[in-house]
């Protein structure tokens, strides 16, 4: 995502077995075009420009080489604009994995930020300031079977990818999974190795692993100061997503995970690469050769992993299918925290788009969902009426753990026996917890005060 065509040196030398342009780089562009092509009728003239072969089809509209980058970038540039995702002011930390996604990403916001600072250079008053950006991978190797000295290789990469790109005062930042322990005097492989062993579930473990490593993104966020958290989520895996959440039970808060902006997190997170199909994506480092890195095992087993091969049938007899289950699931109606208040973020917008921000109600866009305090997930009615019922009848600190998880955590994460909850709690990361212990205590405070205007049993009511 980062950069421009030149960060893995062109042809590829220095990549090692991992870039994805290594092998690319020996063949005839005829060839490669032929091999990576998406379109039905390649090698055609080009429906926008008229010229060059077709490599893609976006819209049913053959594109060429060009044209297609200029469409993605084009798409990548609208969802950040119109949704107000990055203000001058805002300082946005890039989730970097290494993959297509992320690496296209990283390469359009560095771009979108270097026309920033030009116009910025260029400008008499130079009002506005630009907004500043970082890049973060956090490193799961201690999970993975990879050899160490592989990961580390891969890692080298990325800093070399990012600093290629990235101004060169700010931080790359390698996170191991473990940080996420890092606050409390715990030996945290050790305890990362445990918690994600009690989960028996394959497809539980994955969705286990991707909560964690929200957490820990959102750490190196709040520790360095950053504003936003950028995704690499693109409409492939969003569609995906929307299917596996449907199998898995979570349609109530679907919508929550499908919206361009999402303000659940303490750090907001921000996806706009979502109407892009990840076929496009890699076909578009394979035109620039963009270097990218598989690093980790991918799970065989999983619903999402089920659900990911069955999309891809789907794309093989429609193209368009990702698309079309993305934009049915964005008519469901999303939550508060899925978009940004008026305050502070109409300044940054066109005047065409501000009144979409200037009508959102202080009230309404005051954070009052109850989440799950693993998954983050907004509880469902029936879910709030049992957790209403274990606040009065919990005898235990784990009862009330337990009734805060949604009922999907709550039976594809949580240990299967009731028995080993205490456990089970006792290693997530405190700062999960102790969301539960603030609302338990806010809850015992609110009755307490109103305690002495409750009527007892015996009252007479006069």
């Amino acid at each position: 995502m980062a950069g421009d065509s030149s960060s893995c040196g062109g042809g590829g030398g220095g990549c090692g077995a991992n870039c994805s342009s290594a092998s690319a780089a020996d063949d005839a562009p005829e060839k490669q075009l032929g091999r990576i092509s998406i379109a039905t009728g390649a090698g055609a003239s080009c429906g926008k420009c008229g010229g060059g072969a077709v490599v893609a089809v976006a819209g049913g509209v053959g594109l060429c080489g060009e044209c297609l980058r200029a469409h993605l970038f084009g798409k990548f540039k609208l969802a950040v604009t119109s949704n107000a995702m990055v203000r001058p002011t805002d300082f946005v930390l890039l989730a970097f994995s290494g993959g297509p996604a992320s690496r296209v990403a990283l390469q359009f916001i560095h771009e979108m930020r270097s026309k920033a600072i030009e116009s910025w250079d260029a400008s008499n008053s130079q009002a506005l300031p630009v907004f500043g950006m970082g890049a973060a991978f956090v490193d799961e190797s201690i999970l993975s079977s990879k050899p160490r000295h592989e990961v580390e290789l891969a890692i080298e990469d990325i800093k070399s990818i990012v600093s290629s790109l990235l101004p060169a005062d700010k931080a790359m930042h390698i996170a191991p999974l473990e940080d996420v322990f890092s606050t409390e005097s715990v030996d945290g492989e050790g305890r990362l190795r445990e918690l994600v062993g009690m989960v028996d579930d394959d497809t539980g473990r994955e969705d286990f692993l991707r909560c964690l490593r929200m957490l820990a993104l959102q750490k190196i966020a709040l520790e360095n100061g950053y504003t936003k958290i950028m995704l690499g989520s693109c409409a492939s895996a969003i569609a995906c997503h929307v299917l596996s959440a449907t199998v898995k039970g979570q349609g109530y808060s679907l919508p929550a995970d499908v919206q361009y902006v999402d303000t659940r997190w303490e750090v907001p997170v921000v996806i706009p690469l979502r109407d892009c199909l990840a076929q496009e994506l890699t076909l578009l480092c394979e035109l620039d050769r963009l270097k990218t890195l598989q690093l980790l095992d991918k799970p065989c087993s999983s619903i999402n992993s089920l659900v990911a091969s069955f999309v891809a049938r789907l794309r093989e007899e429609n193209p368009s299918r990702e698309h079309t289950i993305v934009r049915t699931a964005q008519k469901l109606k999303p939550f508060s925290f899925n978009k940004f208040s008026a305050n502070g973020y109409h300044d940054f917008l066109p005047s065409r788009l501000r009144p979409k921000f200037q009508n959102v109600d202080s009230d309404e866009s005051t954070f009052s969902e109850v989440l799950c305090i693993i998954c983050r997930s907004p509880f469902s009615e029936s879910e709030l009426q049992k957790l209403e019922s274990a606040k009065h009848e919990a005898q235990k600190k784990t009862d009330l753990y337990t009734a805060y998880c949604c009922q999907s955590c709550h039976f594809q994460i949580l240990p299967g026996g009731v028995n080993l909850y205490d456990h089970f709690f006792s290693l997530l990361p405190k700062v999960w917890t102790e969301r539960v212990d603030t609302a338990s205590a806010r809850h015992s405070s609110l009755r307490d005060q109103i305690d002495d205007y409750l009527l007892e049993d015996d009252d007479d009511g006069n």
